[in-house]
């Protein structure tokens, strides 16, 4: 058995052809088909289904399980290899909010890439309640959000402070102040972020100690969509106030301040403990974490 007979195998499952996999591969049709009869003959079993359309077996689907994990075997020893020359190259798997995405990755991203282009990076929006289970099950390799929970499996690190703010359309009657209480947040009609996130997780928990039911209109998956539907006067919000520095320069947002909402709230990089650190993860690790927060705050 070799490598290309495993890539061979995994590109007929994804084709369902040997025509098109030998094309990917730049091989002949009778080159994938020895490849494949070589691997056949060797662990005596039929993996394909060579019928029209070509499907993979049950030994065939067990035997590409594996071929999977083999193959992220060799990519792992290549990327051990290529960290002895000490040159930070590789590919980082970093998973956030789509809202910590927006206000801070592309300048960070920007740096990183000029200073390191042969660095890769692939961004995985999720909600914040799935970063820190992604971070642990090696998913993602970094993972950047809101630090209300601690892992014993996980290592942290602070970058900024965040607040949630409550906003508001300049035609909501609320906008005429720069202040209210939290009482009168009680028959507010609400566009709320979803369940999952952090700041809503924070909202239903001081709301929920004041003994206050939000009246609320639409729940929304990201802080963009609210903000827009915000602007559109179609409720008021709490949300990042990193998020909306560019709606409050330009005037489409109002923020009023509630006593009540006013909490930091770390944001910080996220890791697992004790796992093997390419030299792409270290770099960017310690570049996340030598910045100084003003470089996460917008100049706008």
């Amino acid at each position: 058995m070799n490598i290309n007979q495993l890539e061979t195998l995994i590109t007929i499952s994804q084709t369902m052809s040997f025509r098109k996999a030998g094309e990917l591969l730049n091989l002949t049709q009778p080159a994938v088909s020895a490849q494949i009869k070589s691997l056949e003959d060797e662990f005596k079993a039929v993996l394909i289904d060579r019928n029209q359309p070509v499907t993979l077996t049950d030994s065939g689907r067990v035997f590409l399980e594996h071929a999977y994990k083999i193959l992220r075997t060799v990519e792992e020893l290549k990327q051990r290899l290529s960290d002895l020359e000490h040159k930070p190259q590789g590919h980082i798997n970093l998973g956030t909010t789509t809202s910590i995405a927006v206000q801070i990755l592309p300048r960070v991203l920007s740096y990183f890439q000029d200073q390191y282009p042969l660095i890769k990076t692939t961004i995985h929006s999720m909600p914040s309640s799935q970063i820190m289970s992604s971070v642990e099950s090696g998913a993602i390799d970094i993972g950047i959000a809101y630090l209300f929970d601690k892992s014993p499996g996980l290592e942290t690190s602070m970058l900024y402070y965040d607040s949630f703010e409550l906003v508001v359309s300049p035609n909501h009657p609320l906008a005429k102040s720069s202040h209210t209480s939290v009482e009168n947040l009680h028959h507010l009609p609400f566009i709320m972020l979803s369940p999952d996130t952090a700041v809503r997780r924070f909202v239903d928990q001081v709301l929920r100690k004041l003994n206050i039911q939000p009246q609320i209109v639409m729940e929304l998956s990201s802080s963009e969509e609210v903000k827009r539907m915000v602007e559109l006067n179609l409720g008021a919000a709490i949300i990042s106030k990193m998020s909306i520095t560019n709606e409050i320069r330009l005037g489409t947002l109002k923020m009023i301040q509630v006593s009540e909402l006013e909490t930091p709230h770390p944001v910080g990089v996220i890791y697992k403990s004790g796992r093997y650190l390419s030299s792409a993860i270290k770099q960017f690790l310690n570049d996340l974490k030598g910045m100084p927060e003003t470089h996460f705050i917008s100049s706008e």
